[in-house]
């Protein structure tokens, strides 16, 4: 099984040291691209098909592309690197931060080449203590090294909100201000961080960039789907006998990864599987030969999102799992926008009242209502995830929450 992120991490213990890692091969990339032109290394990214890895899945070469040239918009731009993670159900930041710094700074090096950014901030979800005080010391060896050139990379921490994992909520954040999601346009790319254009990859896509330098855009596309080139990192929980950090090719039939996790646990048959985070519905046992890659995924009616896999099994009830999740995100609802602030307490209300004996009919059907009333009338995807999992459950698993009703 192809391995790009993760090739070292059973071999090589002190992977995330400066040392192990140049041995490896480390920063060669950054030096060759280096003498490159940049404008030629961006199209190497787009032939990729690399993807952005951190829910949205937008090719990452195209969005580079969207920054603009100098000479129309002088002055600074920036890349931002987003690793708030804080999706339930993924953790395969925390290790890649924890694993292979190096990996990262050198993807970001790339990356502020390319769009002639001297400036660069990461993002670090403010629980990610070891991974920042991991990640400090890899910049200082980098420092000293002489690696860095005249780019200069700022730590910065949040401070446990969830809704900051999003792009322009993070970039508000930075800013000092209250993380309020932005209304697009203009996006990031034109006018992001202090109004400047600022690129913002999560960790796992930067990461990817040393292999595409070093091998080349074919080589890296060949190893996935059609559209979405290179491996994906699942970071796998639930009913499972072997949870942890697995990499596949793009484009792994859902049928592989499960066998390679040992799930469902022996005993118990497949309710679902929610493939990228909690913010999405799970897909169904007649989903299994699906090849998990961005559009096969979407098309199933669902989302990769970030590779938060967790495996449900026959003993787990479909209204508790979605009380779960809306109380989760009725919590982190910022509020600016009204559906979202208002639908999501009521759904979390609803829920709770038919876990306790309470449930009637009508409850499903607003149930469903409000959903609608919220997915699309929103500015941001905290509150689309709002409305996409109580209609994705209800419809999914009726006869959980028909059995939820008092009858009459």
């Amino acid at each position: 099984m192809t391995k790009i992120l993760t090739k070292h991490f059973d071999s090589e213990p002190k992977f995330h040291e400066l040392e192990a890692y140049r041995r490896l091969g480390g920063y060669s990339a950054l030096k060759k691209a280096l003498g490159q032109d940049r404008k030629a290394l961006q199209d190497e990214v787009t032939k990729s098909n690399l993807r952005g890895l951190g829910g949205a899945g937008f090719p990452t070469g195209v969005k580079w592309g969207t920054v603009p040239p100098e000479d129309k918009v002088p002055g600074p731009r920036y890349v931002v690197v987003n690793a708030d993670e804080s999706e339930p159900g993924c953790y395969k930041d925390r290790i890649l931060l924890t694993r292979a710094p190096h990996q990262l700074i050198e993807g970001l090096l790339i990356a502020a080449y390319v769009i002639g950014a001297k400036d660069t901030f990461i993002f670090i979800r403010g629980e990610y203590q070891n991974q920042y005080d991991i990640l400090e010391k890899a910049l200082a060896e980098a420092k000293a090294a002489g690696l860095l050139g005249d780019v200069t990379i700022h730590l910065m921490r949040g401070a446990g909100a969830y809704i900051s994992g999003l792009d322009t909520a993070l970039l508000e954040t930075m800013e000092g201000k209250k993380a309020w999601p932005r209304q697009p346009p203009p996006f990031p790319t034109v006018a992001g961080l202090m109004a400047k254009p600022t690129v913002v990859n999560n960790v796992e896509t930067l990461s990817m960039l040393p292999f595409i330098i070093n091998e080349g855009a074919e080589a890296f596309a060949k190893i996935g789907s059609p559209k979405s080139g290179g491996t994906v990192l699942f970071s796998i929980s639930g009913s499972v006998d072997k949870p942890g950090l697995y990499e596949f090719p793009m484009g792994t039939k859902l049928r592989d990864v499960l066998a390679a996790c040992g799930g469902p646990k022996a005993g118990r048959k497949l309710k679902g599987v929610i493939p990228g985070g909690t913010s999405m519905p799970p897909l169904m046992e007649k989903d299994l030969d699906i090849e998990l890659d961005f559009d096969s995924v979407r098309a199933a009616g669902t989302f990769l999102g970030a590779g938060g896999m967790i495996v449900l099994d026959d003993s787990m009830d479909a209204v508790e799992i979605a009380h779960n999740i809306e109380r989760f995100l009725t919590h982190e609802s910022c509020g600016q926008c009204t559906p979202c602030r208002e639908g999501s307490n009521w759904s979390e209300r609803i829920l709770e009242r038919m876990l306790v004996g309470h449930g009637e009919q009508a409850d499903i059907d607003n149930l469903a209502r409000v959903g609608d009333n919220i997915t699309g009338k929103v500015i941001c995807a905290l509150g689309d995830t709002v409305g996409m999992v109580l209609k994705g459950y209800i419809g999914r698993y009726p006869e959980d929450f028909k059995k939820r009703v008092k009858s009459s």
